[in-house]
Formats: C-alpha cells, sequence, structure tokens
C-alpha cells in the first residue's frame, strides 16, 4: 500500500507540473496578445489625434484670414472717415487725448 501512495503523488506531482507549465505557455501567448493590443490602439490613438490636430489647424488658419480680412476692412472704414471729415477726426482725437491726459494726472 505505500507503493501505490508514492507513485499516486508522483503522478499527482508530474500532473501538476505539466498544468503549471501549460498555465505559464497561455499567460504568454495572452500577454503578447495583450501587448499588441495596447500597441495597436496606441497607434489608432496617435492617428486620430493627429487628424484632429491638422482639423483644428486648418480652422484656426481660417479664422484668422477671416480676422485679418475685418481688421483691413475696419482700418479701411476708419481712413475714409478720416478723409471725409478730417476736421471731427481731429476733434475726436484732441478729446480722447484729452480724457487720456485727465485719468493719468488723477494719479
Amino acid at each position: 500500500m505505500a507503493q501505490t501512495s508514492k507513485s499516486n503523488v508522483s503522478e499527482l506531482n508530474s500532473d501538476v507540473a505539466q498544468q503549471m507549465a501549460v498555465l505559464r505557455e497561455d499567460i504568454a501567448a495572452l500577454t503578447a496578445t495583450v501587448a499588441e493590443y495596447g500597441k495597436a490602439q496606441g497607434e489608432a490613438l496617435k492617428a486620430s489625434a493627429g487628424a484632429k490636430a491638422a482639423g483644428l489647424a486648418e480652422t484656426g488658419a481660417n479664422a484668422a484670414g477671416a480676422l485679418k480680412a475685418q481688421a483691413e476692412k475696419s482700418y479701411s472704414d476708419a481712413e475714409e472717415a478720416v478723409r471725409g471729415n478730417p476736421a471731427a477726426a481731429v476733434g475726436i482725437a484732441a478729446g480722447v487725448g484729452f480724457l487720456v491726459g485727465m485719468l493719468t494726472a488723477r494719479r
């Protein structure tokens, strides 16, 4: 009876060792799969971020162009107003200068 007990224990030990080896292989395979998935997701996020950045840069350039056109139109309108009414422009400039002088003199 002692012999059968020893053989059962040795069979159990070898069976456990085989199961551990299979588990190690499975864990290694899972680790590799997770690493590949993470790499693929990282590349997808990088591509998405690049596309969004390019879109935002284009939107910003369009907005800057529109603001520049608006500023040029406003400058042109102001220049026409000064050329049309030079006396009023000089009076407004003198009034603004007087107000700025009064505000800075109070300090």
